[in-house]
């Protein structure tokens, strides 16, 4: 609202669960990306190339009169479950604490495979 007058318009994209690798190693250590689309009304996780052509469409000639928007691109995750990460409250301190193990290993592992 406040900034319209001048023509800037600001909208967010409010993605679910989107498979890439690095991610997955840290955000769902040990599961492979099709067993985060069972909560899911879709049955599937998201694509990168999903959340690309939404930004495209954002940003495209056409689209100047839409503002002010998050729009939810998780396939009605949100709608169906209320959140993506619902599950993470039952966590026990244990779980946490392997959970962080992973994801280090992850990092380790990265950074052990990167060339300058």
């Amino acid at each position: 609202v406040e900034w319209g007058r001048y023509g800037i318009r600001l909208n967010a994209i409010a993605p679910g669960p989107i498979y890439t690798k690095g991610a997955w190693d840290r955000l769902s250590p040990g599961k492979d990306a099709l067993s985060r689309g069972d909560g899911n009304p879709m049955g599937r996780t998201g694509e990168l190339s999903e959340i690309q052509n939404l930004a495209t469409f954002l940003m495209a000639d056409g689209c100047d009169w839409l503002t002010g928007q998050t729009i939810a691109l998780d396939g009605a995750g949100y709608l169906a479950n209320g959140a993506s990460f619902t599950h993470l409250a039952n966590l026990s301190d244990q779980d946490w604490l392997a959970i962080r193990d992973k994801i280090k290993s992850a990092n380790d592992q990265d950074k052990a495979n990167r060339t300058t």
